[in-house]
């Protein structure tokens, strides 16, 4: 009995030492010389193929190249969770709280009031305020969508291109479309391009209306539609997936969609998105510095296209997203609604 009460009381210390030295080792952000930082995704979680994946991943280097010297994330599993877990982390003394997409646009300006300690960054997200705590990162819609209607206008072989997208009344997703629409008329007049919103549809079901989104690209792959470019979450999802399986061409947008379809996105040629990245280092640089703005325009990239494709492709794209990001060159959008 002896011994086994000795060698409890010895794992007992060993397990409180292990402990002890995991407290030591992890920085204590309230400290004003220890810098953390930290990341509360939307339901798509940390392996989105996007804004979530990319703005950890621009964390992970940040830790790396010193910028921070505590990184952690929260992949929420429910958006009542939202709050909780941005509290979590003001609770412990982060300095700087990301939160990607707009789903979290409330739980975040609820904290900002809440935690002024604390720096909040809302990717996606737009406010009607200024906050000294709140920098909103958001992403030129019309300028991917410009881009990729120039690249319908390359790959097409019809003369009719397409675009689906959910409803106009969001901003976002008539920036994309009607960006997409001046792409192609920029690139050339002699191109039909076709844009189909997902107007008086179901509320409940947006963003996540792959139905609406299969059957609407079907049809227009019917119409003689043989590029199609889709944006609005699932539901541009599902105009991907008819693409793929009809075998046409297609561009998607807010994320790697070639990545995050799979086999189902095989048609899926590039995708044009936030370099969320480079932008979550760009703004943990300001906030150190002092230097915060509160409403900051991000960086847009492209998927690497397919071996299929010539260098040139990729080359006049770069210099496209180059020349939009100078002002060099204005999409010019016209508000049909």
């Amino acid at each position: 009995m002896g011994n086994k009460l000795l060698i409890s009381k010895y794992i007992v210390l060993a397990m409180t030492c292990w402990a002890l030295a995991a407290c030591l080792s992890s920085p204590d952000c309230f400290r004003e010389d220890v810098f953390c930082a930290a990341l509360v995704t939307d339901t798509l979680g940390i392996a989105d193929h996007g804004i979530n994946q990319d703005a950890w991943a621009g964390l992970q280097e940040a830790s790396m190249n010193g910028l921070a010297d505590r990184v952690e994330f929260i992949a929420s599993v429910d958006a009542r969770d939202y709050a909780k877990n941005i509290t979590y982390f003001t609770d412990r003394g982060f300095d700087v709280i990301f939160t990607s997409g707009i789903a979290l646009e409330d739980a975040t300006l609820q904290s900002v009031d809440l935690e002024p300690a604390a720096t909040f960054v809302g990717f996606n997200q737009t406010f009607a305020g200024s906050y000294p705590n709140l920098i909103s990162v958001t992403f030129p819609e019309d300028q991917m969508g410009f881009a990729a209607g120039v690249s319908a206008a390359q790959l097409t072989q019809t003369g009719i291109v397409a675009a689906v997208c959910e409803t106009s009344g969001i901003d976002a997703m008539w920036r994309y479309c009607e960006g997409f629409r001046a792409g192609v008329k920029f690139a050339t007049s002699e191109i039909i391009s076709l844009v189909v919103y997902r107007e008086n549809g179901d509320r409940e079901k947006l963003f996540i209306d792959e139905a609406w989104g299969y059957e609407t690209a079907t049809d227009l792959i019917r119409r003689g539609a043989d590029v199609l470019f889709a944006a609005g979450g699932v539901t541009g999802q599902g105009a991907l997936k008819a693409a793929s399986e009809f075998g046409v061409y297609a561009i998607g947008a807010e994320r790697n969609q070639a990545a995050a379809l799979g086999e189902s996105g095989s048609g899926v040629v590039t995708s044009f998105y936030g370099q969320t990245q480079f932008e979550v280092q760009e703004v943990m640089r300001e906030v150190q510095q002092g230097n915060i703005q509160n409403f900051r325009i991000g960086k847009i990239q492209f998927t690497a296209l397919n071996p299929t494709f010539s260098p040139e492709f990729s080359l006049q794209m770069e210099v496209l997203l180059a020349a939009l990001a100078k002002g060099e060159l204005e999409p010019t959008v016209t508000d049909p609604r």
